[in-house]
């Protein structure tokens, strides 16, 4: 019974690893499609409450100084 025991921790350490790769292979384009989508919506909403401020952050914000 020991010698049993002794097998099924490799078979849980084998299933939890497949359910760990299976959920670190998963596919994340659609999440940095809807925050970008909403960090574009934030940068509108910033634009159009500082209409003086629109003409000078016309540039992006990796431009160069």
């Amino acid at each position: 019974m020991a010698s049993l025991a002794w097998l099924l921790i490799p078979l849980f350490a084998a299933v939890g690893a497949a359910i760990w790769g299976s959920w670190a292979a998963r596919d994340r384009t659609q999440g940095d499609i809807s925050e970008l989508a909403g960090y574009a919506r934030f940068r509108e909403a910033m634009d159009k409450a500082d209409p003086s401020r629109a003409k000078a952050a016309a540039h992006s914000g990796s431009d160069p100084v």
